[in-house]
């Protein structure tokens, strides 16, 4: 199960103002070496199962990576990311993607501008459903980086702080291709940047001579339907642990019957030996408040 590391209440608070949060060197050299070795195998491979191009060329990847090779199935419950995402999403979680993703640089005289994809909002069947009024978070992303990202216009995951909280759409001013306030985070090999469903991000130009290498875990509530998969295969969920088994929807009890709160979960239990909230409900003016 989950070591406890106790979450500083600003980087949860900044999270809820901002929408996003960079948690700095959570893969070793080793790891991402691995990581890379892996994933450049899959790319370079002509595997086309959970495959996801882009028409341009410029993007390859996989959907519902975790279950193409035992090395990224760690990732699922990263001691420094997992308890991270239950203080800013609650304890009924399950993956919903695990989405590998290679950005290839663009064409030397490419448009400092150019985006690609465009700002948007994640989730996109919540988002339809209940449009930008009353869209809450149930999804957090946890992209991590295996490539130096250090410098702008490196195909980075740009973010509009505070988007989180619009109940209207992003408004991007006439002339420009970002909206006002929109960042470019700089990160290194082996850093995370975590952000919810509801902020606004695009992908910044890459202009350096270097492919952009990561997979984004993503992760949601249990009453909503992951993005990658219905049910994983069941010679993958042998493989995993029971906090493993729990993350990919499986059942942590052998209950049959009705059960209202979804059944056993390990998340809580970890939460309640640990004193962390095992919930978050908005209150007055749109305020977070833990519920125990």
């Amino acid at each position: 199960m989950l070591d406890y590391t106790p979450i500083p209440q600003e980087q949860i608070h900044a999270f809820d103002q901002n929408g996003y949060l960079v948690v700095r060197n959570v893969l070793d050299g080793d790891h991402i070496a691995e990581l890379i070795a892996v994933s450049d195998r899959l790319i370079d491979s002509d595997r086309q199962t959970n495959r996801q191009t882009n028409p341009t060329g410029l993007y390859d990847g996989f959907r519902n990576t975790v279950s193409l090779d035992d090395v990224y199935v760690p990732l699922m419950t990263h001691p420094r990311i997992l308890p991270l995402v239950v203080h800013l999403l609650g304890s009924n979680l399950q993956l919903m993607t695990s989405h590998l993703i290679y950005k290839y640089p663009n064409a030397p005289d490419t448009a400092v501008t150019h985006r690609a994809p465009g700002w948007h909002r994640d989730y996109m069947q919540a988002m339809m459903a209940l449009g930008d009024y009353s869209i809450p978070r149930i999804e957090l992303k946890c992209a991590f980086y295996f490539t130096d990202l250090s410098k702008p216009k490196s195909g980075n995951t740009m973010v509009v702080p505070g988007s989180n909280l619009l109940t209207k759409r992003l408004e991007i001013p006439d002339g420009q291709a970002d909206p006002d306030h929109a960042i470019e985070p700089l990160l290194n090999p082996g850093d995370c940047l975590l952000f919810e469903n509801r902020t606004w991000h695009a992908g910044a130009v890459n202009l350096s001579d270097h492919i952009r290498k990561g997979i984004m875990i993503g992760y949601g509530y249990r009453w909503v339907m992951p993005m990658d998969f219905r049910r994983q295969s069941r010679d993958f969920v042998a493989k995993l642990s029971p906090l493993e088994r729990f993350l990919v929807g499986e059942s942590y009890d052998e209950v049959e019957g009705f059960q209202p709160d979804g059944g056993a979960n390990p998340l809580a239990d970890w939460c309640r030996e640990n004193h962390v909230p095992t919930a978050r409900h908005y209150g007055p003016g749109n305020k977070m408040n833990d519920i125990y």
